[in-house]
């Protein structure tokens, strides 16, 4: 299929799928949209006509059965994940699959394991797009031992998300549809992992301080946390610590930093987007200007496109980067509930 027109079927166009991956797909030569399904025919029928796709469907498993689509986009809520790609894996179909992957480690095992069976089928999680400006140049600075020695990993994702009570349940409060996913920590994870060691240990605790929300059929209970600490341990010894919230005013928004024997990298996502540097021994961090042909940036459907026509290989974000990430979530999962350490990775 090296040149080959690569036809795309769209399961779930929502927000992010409408804002990055339609526009993604249609900048490519020789990629079409092909068709798409939303969870309802009415909706399936307004991105149609609104994307300008030719065909849809009446449910996803029309879609990812039909011959006419070579690649499967799943732009659903993660509770979807597992079962769109295993069915659109057997059915000799290449996937993307929106992030996070799944909702908990055994669907996350799943989905890697059907996609083991099928070797010459590219699959992907659409990755964190966290730092994609700043990567190349933390990716440098670590190269060249900017920070000495890693000590320790402070990750912040910290804002008020979901401090009206008064306002409706939104989907990540409801663990049936996110699973372990907390607020931003597997997107702020996975960017992390990108410049320190895998995490060994696991240290959490979590809690609802917002448990009640109205809907149409009266108050519902949020039953995923806004308020999250977690202490790690990393391959080397180096210590993360990771504070996440939902409900807190005027918080820090997302950030990332790592300090090191030598030096200090901060990456701020939020509310402003900036990098930050120091030396042992400087007075203040200084922001770095990174030139034009240094940034990094969103490649996710091109990557994706040229892994199907043996041209690269997945990099942002493979399975088995997302399994680790998942392992993650589980074991914050597990430490919080049962107030105590994990270790990773899992033994199988």
């Amino acid at each position: 299929m090296s040149h080959s027109t690569i036809r795309v079927g769209i399961v779930g166009a929502g927000a992010n799928t409408e804002l990055r991956h339609i526009p993604g797909f249609r900048a490519i030569d020789g990629v079409e949209i092909t068709g798409v399904v939303n969870r309802s025919a009415e909706s399936t029928e307004r991105s149609a006509k609104k994307h300008e796709i030719s065909k849809t469907y009446d449910d996803w498993q029309q879609l990812v059965a039909d011959p006419d689509i070579d690649a499967v986009m799943i732009g659903t809520w993660p509770n979807m994940h597992e079962p769109i790609t295993c069915e659109a894996l057997a059915n000799g179909k290449h996937v993307l699959c929106e992030a996070r992957m799944a909702r908990n480690l055994a669907e996350a095992r799943s989905m890697f394991e059907a996609a083991q069976q099928h070797p010459d089928l590219i699959t992907q999680i659409v990755p964190s797009p966290f730092g994609f400006t700043e990567q190349p140049t933390i990716l440098e600075l670590l190269a060249n031992d900017y920070l000495g020695q890693l000590r320790e990993v402070v990750i912040i994702g910290a804002n008020e998300l979901f401090t009206n009570a008064a306002a409706p349940l939104h989907w990540r409060q409801d663990k049936s549809i996110s699973g372990n996913n907390i607020l931003a920590m597997g997107i702020l994870f996975e960017a992390a992992a990108r410049y320190v060691p895998k995490t060994t240990r696991v240290f959490a605790q979590t809690t609802i301080f917002e448990t009640s929300r109205p809907s149409d059929n009266g108050d519902v209970t949020a039953t995923v946390p806004d308020s999250v600490q977690i202490m790690t341990q990393l391959e080397g010894g180096a210590r993360g610590l990771f504070h996440l919230s939902g409900i807190a005013h005027n918080g820090p928004g997302l950030q990332l930093h790592l300090y090191g024997s030598d030096g200090t990298i901060k990456l701020e996502v939020t509310p402003k987007s900036q990098l930050l540097i120091g030396k042992a021994g400087e007075s203040e961090l200084a922001e770095v200007t990174i030139p034009e042909d240094k940034r990094g940036g969103w490649r996710v459907e091109e990557e994706f496109i040229g892994a199907i026509r043996g041209e690269e290989k997945v990099e942002l974000t493979n399975f088995t980067k997302g399994l680790e990430y998942m392992e993650f979530t589980e074991a914050v999962a597990i430490s919080a509930e049962q107030n105590v350490p994990v270790e990773l990775p899992f033994k199988h």
